[in-house]
């Protein structure tokens, strides 16, 4: 065929008929580009960090820690050398902001999901490959920042310094931190940072001792600074002693506030306290309760208002020991003074490891100088008074010390083994 409009003609009309029978509406469409960060493609996913003494760290997911009763030995968290530990563990989420605050007062900021990815038994990778720290400089505290940074400007932190020392600033004025770090506190010739608490002036601060002394104050008798080089004011008198030698501030909570007497208080706790015991919930030490205070009458209404507001001070020594204390145990007081006992520091326990609130339904991890790191609930720490000793959380080895104590909230926890293993 020689007529090319014929053919022409054919090859349409063969081309209309294949579209008419199979054609389909685009399932595309054409737009701009979208630029894409590298933190969009990061799936959410809850982490444990590990920190070591010598300045290593890593994420670990949290699924690969199995429950385990108290007082088991717990398995090997991570490989080191001899002279390193693991000094720090915290949750978080891969999406969470972090500030790094170092022993030289400075603060750093990164996601948490630019920490390196390891194994339990890996190392980790050392800080100053991370962030860019100075000769000898060395980060000491690290605290998680809610997601959103619109929350931030409602909410206050909180240092606490191992001298007694507290100061607080607002949050907003650690938004914007630099690669190169900023500065955080001015710190005195010895001292450190030993806590870095976002709060709000409702809060009451807890500051707990090497010794096992505590002291409790509202955060708002603690005024806002405007810059970030002073040393703050005294938080906590601190004392010695001929056992351990001088007191140190050892760990700071936030705690919510409820103006409660001291009438109310006992009369409260003696309370609960039954209650717990009808539930078959027997507490190991009562405490000393001699405190020539009256108990005052409580209202159901009262009652069921202190119950929504108590919250459970958990607080573990280096040998192992610990026990859930009632926050209406801790009087508030002005800041400044001794404190009062807040565990038996003694030959048994040993000195504080650490002490924080916790829930009933929550877990906590404890690691030793030697490696070894359990994972348990709390609900199998049994409460106690405040000037108590405590039950065995981890059996230590000879010579072996808790050097870090870290919470697992409840919604992060995923049950797990029941019995106790060594690995």
């Amino acid at each position: 065929m020689r007529d090319r409009n014929r053919v022409l003609t054919i090859a349409k009309e063969e081309l209309t008929a294949v579209r008419e029978e199979f054609a389909t509406p685009r399932k595309t469409d054409f737009m701009e580009a979208i630029e894409v960060e590298d933190e969009d493609l990061i799936a959410r996913e809850e982490m444990v960090v590990t920190v070591t003494h010598s300045g290593y760290v890593k994420r670990t997911a949290l699924d690969t820690y199995r429950a385990q009763r108290r007082g088991g030995k717990g398995r090997s968290g991570m490989s080191m050398k001899d002279e390193d530990f693991i000094s720090q563990i915290f949750v978080g989420n891969t999406h969470t902001p972090l500030l790094f605050f170092t022993d030289r007062g400075m603060v750093y900021k990164l996601k948490l999901w630019r920490l390196p990815e390891g194994a339990p038994t890996a190392r980790g990778k050392a800080f100053i490959n991370l962030l860019p720290l100075s000769q000898e400089e060395r980060v000491t505290n690290i605290m998680p920042l809610p997601d959103d940074e619109k929350e931030w400007a409602a909410m206050d932190i909180v240092f606490a310094t191992a001298s007694g020392g507290v100061r607080r600033n607002k949050l907003s004025d650690f938004t914007n931190i630099n690669k190169a770090g900023k500065i955080a506190m001015k710190l005195d010739e010895g001292d450190e940072l030993v806590g870095v608490s976002i709060a709000r002036e409702s809060d009451d601060i807890l500051l707990t001792t090497q010794h096992g002394m505590a002291i409790r104050f509202p955060v708002d008798v603690v005024r806002v600074f405007s810059g970030r080089t002073s040393t703050g004011v005294r938080g906590i008198k601190l004392g010695t002693g001929e056992k351990f030698g001088d007191d140190r501030v050892i760990s700071m909570a936030i705690l919510r506030h409820l103006d409660v007497t001291s009438e109310e208080a006992k009369a409260y706790l003696k309370h609960a306290a039954a209650m717990r015991r009808a539930a078959g919930e027997g507490e190991t030490e009562e405490g000393d309760t001699d405190d020539g205070v009256v108990e005052a009458a409580l209202s159901p209404e009262r009652i069921a208002q202190m119950d929504a507001a108590e919250q459970f001070i958990l607080t573990v020594t280096e040998n192992g020991y610990g026990k859930r204390s009632s926050s209406f145990e801790y009087r508030v007081s002005g800041r400044g003074g001794k404190g009062i006992i807040g565990i038996v520091a003694n030959d048994r326990n040993g000195q504080v490891a650490a002490s924080f609130p916790v829930e009933q339904g929550d877990e906590i991890m404890l690691v030793t100088d030697g490696g070894q790191l359990i994972r348990t609930p709390v609900k199998d720490i049994r409460i106690a008074g405040r000037n108590t000793q405590g039950v065995k959380v981890i059996t230590t080895r000879d010579g072996e010390h808790v050097v870090s104590v870290e919470h697992v909230p409840e919604s992060e926890t995923d049950g797990g083994d029941e019995g106790s293993e060594e690995e």
